[in-house]
């Protein structure tokens, strides 16, 4: 019987020493778990803002204000979402720099 398998570790979190081997080892599990969301953010980001592009420019066309202004939000709130998650990737990035402990 043929099984799919793969190692979660070396899919998911970059190499097979981030997953944890022991229930103390939670900081490289964490670590995975955090690159791959902010890489989730980045596409979730790219998604929102083309289909706010879409919205407003199919908007503009029909002369539908209302549609272009659903469209300038999703952009919007696109854009403000990703800046917070960069700026708490890269605040936590600075203070692992200034402390010398790696939580990340």
């Amino acid at each position: 019987m043929n099984r799919l398998a793969f190692d979660i570790g070396t899919s998911f979190f970059w190499g097979a020493d981030t997953f944890p081997k022991h229930p103390s080892e939670v900081g490289g599990l964490v670590a995975g778990i955090v690159k791959n969301l902010v890489l989730f953010s980045g596409v979730v980001f790219v998604i929102l803002l083309v289909v706010g592009g879409f919205l407003m420019i199919t908007g503009a066309g029909q002369g539908n204000q209302q549609k272009v202004g659903q469209g300038r939000q999703a952009a919007t709130a696109a854009a403000a979402g990703f800046i917070i998650i960069f700026a708490a990737y890269w605040i936590a990035q600075i203070v692992q720099v200034i402390t010398g402990v790696a939580f990340l």
